[in-house]
């Protein structure tokens, strides 16, 4: 059952959590946000709410404000998030509990935020943000940019065992004991951790590790850097190209857009997709020279690296470095806390949002 989002007033209390915030902080203008996002999805929490099923839980809107809360000041657990606000008046103002209501405990909290992440409410409540009139007019709608980044798995590279179950290594004392990986030939199609069996053992280039990982994509507007769609996918070597095809589909246009991006998308496959969809690749061109001491082979002609949006693109496309930076050290996603990937896609999605949050205020305050 649904939890109300109403906050209840103490009749002995002297302290009104409204005018203890100031009036210039930037949370009452992401709160402003925030509420007019989640007053729109009022029908999607319905649905995953049945009325009159059990106790009633926390409310969902509480639930994501305490959400975005954790990712804007980096709180690294749920329990340290809940200490965080029985003492923070600015938290309780923010989520909407009063001054006398008693904190959640860190395992109810846990256990009602499960709900959230198994929907696709991360991705609604995205969506309701972007679409508020006020962030509308900031975005545009014409040149956008992708990348993707790595994800660390919350699974230890001791838990990648064949699947058939034919690995012969003494378990050893204890339950975190040693294990040899001297000369077995690891990889995705004969193993899988045991841990989180989505996970992929995947390496960023030549010469890095291979590590139990999520790939993140984000597609990122060029007019003020803020992320208009992401999510997580399984890493894989054609994972990045994929996402971004699957992200421009949801993103219908009329009109021809550019599209930015760096060198690991100069596929000339890709880039027929791009233009079978209208869309002018704005592609890296990879400067190295192949083994026989030639140029490599570009997909991106003449005629599209020499028109001056063509620059443009490549100076802005570097930004989206910021939205998964922040992401990272931030926001607590370098090593992600979840298993499962609709788990994982849903707290990534809900840390682009956050990261667009906290940049509205100066861009609303900022003159026209």
């Amino acid at each position: 059952m649904r939890g109300l989002d109403e906050r209840t007033g103490s009749l002995f209390s002297y302290v009104d959590l409204e005018e203890r915030v100031r009036g210039d902080h930037p949370l009452r203008t992401i709160r402003e946000i925030v509420n007019a996002a989640l007053a729109e999805m009022d029908g999607d929490f319905a649905a995953i709410y049945p009325p009159g099923l059990g106790r009633p839980s926390i409310a969902p809107e509480r639930l994501l404000r305490a959400m975005l809360l954790q990712a804007f000041y980096g709180i690294r657990s749920e329990r340290q998030l809940m200490d965080r606000m029985e003492f923070d008046l600015l938290f309780r103002w923010f989520v909407g509990l009063g001054i006398d209501d008693p904190a959640w405990d860190h395992s109810s909290f846990t256990k009602n935020r499960e709900r959230l992440l198994e929907g696709e409410i991360a991705a609604k409540f995205l969506r309701a943000v972007l679409a508020q009139p006020k962030v509308k007019r900031l975005l545009s709608s014409d040149h956008f940019s992708v990348d993707g980044t790595l994800i660390a798995a919350w699974a230890s590279i001791k838990s990648f065992r064949r699947k058939d179950g034919s690995d012969n290594d003494p378990d050893g004392a204890g339950r975190n004991a040693e294990r040899g990986f001297h000369k077995e030939k690891r990889s995705n199609d004969t193993h899988q951790s045991t841990s989180d069996p989505q996970a992929r053992l995947y390496k960023k280039g030549d010469g890095q590790p291979a590590k139990l990982c999520y790939m993140g994509h984000a597609l990122m507007e060029n007019r003020h850097g803020l992320a208009v769609d992401g999510g997580i996918t399984q890493a894989t070597g054609t994972g990045e190209r994929d996402a971004a095809l699957a992200m421009l589909d949801r993103r219908p246009s009329r009109r021809r857009i550019t599209l930015g991006a760096d060198k690991a998308y100069d596929v000339r496959q890709f880039i027929q997709d791009l233009r079978e969809r209208k869309i002018t690749p704005h592609v890296a061109v990879d400067g190295h020279l192949s083994k026989n001491g030639k140029p490599r082979v570009t997909a991106i002609d003449d005629r599209t690296k020499r028109h001056p949006g063509y620059g443009a693109s490549q100076r802005c496309r570097k930004r989206i470095e910021e939205v998964f930076g922040w992401i990272k050290s931030s926001a607590g996603m370098a090593k992600v806390k979840l298993r499962g990937c609709a788990r994982v896609n849903a707290a990534f999605t809900l840390g682009l949002a956050a990261y667009n949050l906290i940049r509205l205020p100066k861009l609303l305050a900022a003159p026209a």
